[in-house]
């Protein structure tokens, strides 16, 4: 158990990708990239199962070899957190909260898992990371989702676009002039919502800016956002693939 709940990580891991398919299998020093995430998650201690959740055969196979609990779910699911869902429901005994780490994190920091769970206690009934913008290109990457909380740490928007908008100021100065944070992202759901988020449909501000956060937001759940310091490296494409290589992290 992990903050006195009893606590399920789930990896969704699917096969197809229009950007890179296959990613899930793709070797990263000599592992698939799946199992390199898997060994991430397993060195937090306290889940009381790690399941990854694949719609793909080959997958599957691969996460039978190397040993870990897997569940062959639907192929029809939009999301990972539709595919969390599923899971939820196979599991068949009473669960507090799912975990969602992404198949694409095989560089995921432990502690950042720790980070989430240590939230618990809050009772939200979804839990997500944030960090600290540091560097322009960053700022203004319409590829790094940015997010903007009220007082109390939860989520207000998140955005592909820099926001907040800062009025009269040039943007090489924005990030003298605020904080920014960037969304990093990691999920905890209440087990007890889980099944309702899967049920809503998509929102227009989630087709708008294509997030799936966003749907939870404009149906009003709440988010709480647990500000880490630690930086995540994901794989979205075969290029960065290349660049993780040669930056030798594996």
């Amino acid at each position: 158990m992990l903050h006195g709940k009893k606590v399920v990580a789930i990896i969704p891991a699917r096969f197809a990708s229009s950007r890179f398919p296959g990613k899930p299998l793709v070797d990263l020093g000599g592992k698939p990239m799946i199992q390199r995430t898997y060994e991430r998650v397993k060195a937090v201690e306290g889940f009381d199962r790690i399941v990854i959740a694949t719609d793909d055969q080959r997958i599957f196979d691969a996460a039978q070899g190397f040993g870990a609990e897997v569940m062959l779910t639907s192929t029809s699911h939009m999301t990972g957190t539709d595919r969390c869902a599923e899971v939820l429901s196979r599991l068949g005994e009473s669960v507090d909260y799912v975990i969602n780490i992404q198949g694409d994190e095989p560089f995921i920091e432990p502690e950042q898992l720790r980070e989430v769970a240590a939230g618990f206690a809050s009772g939200a009934p979804i839990l997500t990371l944030i960090k600290k913008i540091t560097d322009t290109e960053t700022l203004f990457n319409v590829n790094t989702p940015k997010v903007v909380c009220d007082e109390e740490g939860h989520a207000l928007y998140f955005s592909r676009q820099t926001i907040p908008f800062l009025r009269g100021v040039d943007p090489k100065d924005w990030l003298g002039k605020h904080t920014f944070y960037k969304h990093i992202g990691l999920y905890a759901y209440r087990a007890d919502i889980l099944p309702g988020l899967s049920a809503l449909r998509p929102t227009s501000l989630e087709l708008a800016e294509s997030l799936e956060q966003l749907r939870w937001v404009q149906n009003g759940i709440r988010i709480k956002a647990i500000e880490t310091q630690f930086e995540t490296i994901g794989i979205d494409s075969p290029e960065d693939v290349e660049k993780i290589l040669k930056m030798g992290l594996i």
